[in-house]
C-alpha cells in the first residue's frame, strides 16, 4: 500500500504550499544531459547542473575529483585525508539512490573505514582512545580512528555517540537500496553492535538518550550539563534521540529483509519508546530544542534570556527523516523559515543566534558565524533542502542552490563557510573543494521524489514543481537490481501511473508504491498529475565511450595520460565482450577514460573562450590540473584492481 495515511494527514494542504512565485512559460522546453522538460525552465537547469556534478564535467567541480586511491574509495577533500561521518552525513543520504558502480563501491570502501575500525573496548584509536565496543568515530582514514570530536577539550569529550547514529543510519540506507544479501550478512552484525552502543545511553525513567560534552553530530558545539561544581557531565541531547530514531527506521527494514523478524520486532519496541519520550524535547510550537540537561534546564529554547538560540540540525533532520509527523514538521518548517538569522545568506546555519551555552569563550574558531556555532554547513543543507522538498518550497532550494553555484563557479566548493554562509574557510587555497559540499545539489535530485526504502518496497513521493509541466530523469534510480527511469507529466495530485507502458494500480494522490517483486529489471515508470494523460517514458540511450584523441600541441604529460586512457578503453571494450559491463572493473574503467576524454574537453572549451575564466590565474591553473589529477588518480585505482583481481584472465 501506498504511505501510510498517517503520515499525509495534512496531504490536502501540501499541492498549496507547492506554489512557487516564479513564473514561467509552462511550453518551454528544456534538453540536458540529465534532465529534460518542460515549464520552469531555470529550475530544469538547475537540476541538471545538480546531476552533473556526479560525473565528470568540463565545467564544474564533480564527485570523481574525491577518489583516493590508497583506500579505492572517497575521502572528504584534498587538505582533509580521511572520511567524516557528519560531514558525510548530508551527501551520502542525498545521493544514495543514484550512486552507481564505481561510486557505489567507493563510498562503501570509505564507510569501512569506519566499521572495519569501529570499537570494540580493545583496539587503541587516536590519542590512545579505546572505544567502548559498538562506537563508530568522527572520522578514519587506513589505520588510524578518531573515536571522538578531535578539536577542543578532547579530554572532556564523550564517544562519538550521535556520529554512530548516522553512521548507522547511512550504512542501513546503502543496504536497503543494493538489497545485496552478502553485504548485509557481513554488516548486519556491527550495525546490531552499533546500536547496541547507542541503546547504552538510554534512560529508562525518560526514554531520552545521554550524551556528554561533544556528543553531539555537529561537534564540539554542545558542552553537554555544566554542573554546579564547573564540570561537565551528560544530557539529554534531541539530536541524538532523532537521528537514532531515524536509523532504527532503517534498521528494522534491513532486519526484515534479513528476514530476522523477531530482532526488527525488538528494534520496533526500541523505536516505539524513543519516540515516546521525544515530545519531552519540543516546545509549544512543536521545535526541538538542543538539549535538556537532568535538572531541567532546557537549551535552544528560541528567544530565551538564556539559551535562546533555535539549533537547526536536530529540526530539519526530523522534517527531513519523516521523524516528526506532517503538522510538527510543517510548524518546524514555518518556525526555521521565519528566523532571518538562520539564513542571512541563504544557506541554513547551525544556530542563531550564537551559542551561549558552549564550554569555550564564543571567540576566534568559536565565534558565533565561524565553525560549529552559526556557521554554514552544506552537510546540514542537504537535509534542510529535503525538508523543503517535502512542502514543496522550491524556491528555497532554488536561492540555496543559486547560493551554492555563486561558489562552486569559482571552484570554491569549501566547507565550513564562514561568515554566516558567505565566505569559504579556506581562502588561502588556489581552490577548494569538500565532501560536504556535494550535498545541496544531491538533494536537488533526491528531493524530485523523497525515495523511501523498505525491505519489500519503494515508496515515491513526488515533490517536483507545480511550474515544470512535464519531466524526464535520462539517469537510473537504483533499487537492488532493479533500474528506474522516471518521468512526470502534468502538476497537481497523482493521478495515473504506468510502468513500461501498463497501467500500475498502487499509488495514490501523493505517493507510488512500488513493491520490489512486482518490478520488472528496467521499469520506465510514468506518474500523471492532476488529470493528464501518462506518457511514454523515452529510452535512455547508453552513451558511448568517449574516444581519447591526443591533442596536435599536447605536452607529454598530457600525452601520457591520454596513453593510459586508450589502453583503459581497450581494457573496457575486453571487459563487455566478456558479458562483465556490469561489473565493477569495467564501471571504474570506464570512469576513468571519462576523466581522461573530460581534460581534453575542458582544454578545448577554454581555447574557443566557452568557459568563464576564475578569479586569478593561480586558481585557473589549480582547477585546470585537478583534472589531470583526477583522470592520473581514476587510472591508478583502476591499474591496481586489475592487477588484483586479473578479471581478463578468466
Amino acid at each position: 500500500m501506498p504511505i501510510h495515511s498517517v503520515m499525509l494527514s495534512i496531504a490536502g494542504s501540501m499541492f498549496a504550499l507547492g506554489a512557487t512565485s516564479t513564473a514561467v512559460n509552462a511550453a518551454e522546453p528544456f534538453e540536458g544531459k540529465y534532465f529534460s522538460g518542460s515549464g520552469d525552465v531555470e529550475y530544469l537547469q538547475l537540476l541538471d547542473i545538480s546531476r552533473r556534478m556526479f560525473a565528470p564535467d568540463p565545467e564544474f567541480q564533480n564527485m570523481s575529483m574525491l577518489y583516493m586511491p590508497k583506500w579505492n574509495g572517497l575521502v572528504e577533500g584534498a587538505t582533509w585525508e580521511a572520511w567524516w561521518v557528519q560531514n558525510s552525513y548530508g551527501a551520502t543520504y542525498c545521493a544514495l539512490p543514484f550512486f552507481e558502480e564505481p561510486f557505489t563501491t567507493f563510498l562503501q570502501n570509505a564507510q569501512d573505514l569506519w566499521f572495519s575500525q569501529m570499537g570494540d573496548g580493545k583496539r587503541e584509536g587516536a590519542n590512545k582512545w579505546v572505544a567502548p565496543d559498538g562506537c563508530l568515530c568522527d572520522c578514519a582514514s587506513p589505520g588510524w580512528v578518531m573515536y571522538k570530536q578531535g578539536d577542543g577539550r578532547i579530554d572532556i569529550h564523550d564517544w562519538g555517540v550521535e556520529f554512530s547514529a548516522a553512521g548507522l543510519l547511512m550504512q542501513c540506507e546503502l543496504l536497503l537500496i543494493s538489497r545485496d544479501e552478502k553485504a548485509i550478512a557481513h554488516y548486519l552484525p556491527m550495525l546490531e553492535r552499533v546500536a547496541a552502543f547507542v541503546e547504552s545511553r538510554r534512560d529508562p525513567k525518560t526514554n531520552l538518550f545521554l550524551a556528554g560534552p561533544a556528543g553531539n553530530l555537529l561537534a564540539p558545539s554542545y558542552a553537554g550539563y555544566k554542573k554546579p561544581d564547573g564540570t561537565y557531565g551528560k544530557a539529554y541531547l534531541a539530536g541524538l534521540s532523532i537521528t537514532y530514531i531515524a536509523a532504527l527506521d532503517r534498521l528494522i527494514e534491513v532486519e526484515k529483509l534479513a528476514g530476522n523478524e523477531a530482532r526488527a520486532a525488538e528494534y520496533m519496541e526500541h523505536r516505539a519508546l524513543a519516540r515516546k519520550g521525544l515530545p519531552e524535547l519540543a516546545g509549544p510550537d512543536g521545535c526541538f530544542i538542543k538539549s535538556l540537561d537532568p535538572d531541567g534546564t532546557r537549551h535552544g529554547v528560541y528567544g530565551a534570556a538564556q539559551y535562546g538560540y533555535f539549533e537547526a540540525s536536530p529540526n530539519h533532520d526530523a522534517v527531513c527523516f519523516r521523524v516528526a509527523d506532517d503538522a510538527q514538521s510543517k510548524r518546524i518548517l514555518d518556525k526555521m523559515l521565519d528566523i532571518p538569522e538562520l539564513r542571512p545568506h541563504d544557506l541554513i546555519l547551525a544556530n542563531a543566534p550564537g551559542l551561549d551555552d558552549m564550554y569555550e569563550k564564543p571567540e576566534g574558531l568559536w565565534a558565533n558565524g565561524t565553525w560549529v556555532n552559526g556557521g554554514h554547513w552544506s552537510t546540514c543543507e542537504g537535509r534542510m533542502m529535503m525538508a523543503y522538498a517535502r512542502f514543496g518550497k522550491h524556491d528555497e532550494m532554488r536561492r540555496t542552490m543559486q547560493a551554492i553555484l555563486k561558489f562552486a563557479r569559482q571552484f570554491r566548493m569549501d566547507n565550513p563557510l564562514v561568515d554566516f554562509g558567505a565566505a569559504v574557510y579556506q581562502p588561502k587555497e588556489p581552490i577548494n573543494l569538500c565532501y560536504d559540499t556535494f550535498a545541496p545539489p544531491a538533494a536537488m535530485v533526491r528531493g524530485l521524489f523523497e525515495y523511501l526504502y523498505r525491505a519489500d518496497a519503494l515508496d515515491l513521493v513526488p515533490h517536483v514543481p507545480s511550474t515544470i509541466t512535464r519531466l524526464d530523469q535520462r539517469f537510473p534510480i537504483r533499487f537492488g537490481t532493479k533500474r528506474l527511469y522516471l518521468s512526470t507529466i502534468g502538476a497537481g495530485p497523482v493521478t495515473a501511473v504506468t510502468i513500461n507502458g501498463r497501467t500500475w494500480k498502487q499509488f495514490d494522490a501523493m505517493s507510488i508504491h512500488l513493491s520490489y517483486a512486482d518490478l520488472p529489471e528496467t521499469a520506465r515508470i510514468c506518474v500523471a498529475m492532476g488529470g493528464t494523460k501518462p506518457v511514454r517514458v523515452p529510452r535512455v540511450k547508453v552513451e558511448k565511450l568517449p574516444k581519447v584523441v591526443v591533442p596536435a600541441d599536447a605536452s607529454d604529460e598530457i600525452k601520457a595520460l591520454c596513453a593510459r586512457g586508450k589502453k583503459l578503453a581497450q581494457v573496457h571494450a575486453a571487459l563487455l565482450k566478456q558479458g562483465k559491463a556490469g561489473s565493477y572493473e569495467a564501471a571504474h574503467a570506464r570512469l576513468a577514460v571519462e576523466a581522461v576524454a573530460t581534460v581534453l574537453e575542458r582544454r578545448a572549451l577554454e581555447s574557443e573562450g566557452k568557459l568563464a575564466p576564475l578569479a586569478s590565474p593561480e586558481s585557473q591553473a589549480a582547477a585546470d590540473a585537478s583534472y589531470v589529477v583526477t583522470a592520473n588518480k581514476l587510472c591508478d585505482g583502476i591499474e591496481e584492481k586489475l592487477k588484483e583481481s586479473r578479471p581478463l584472465d578468466r
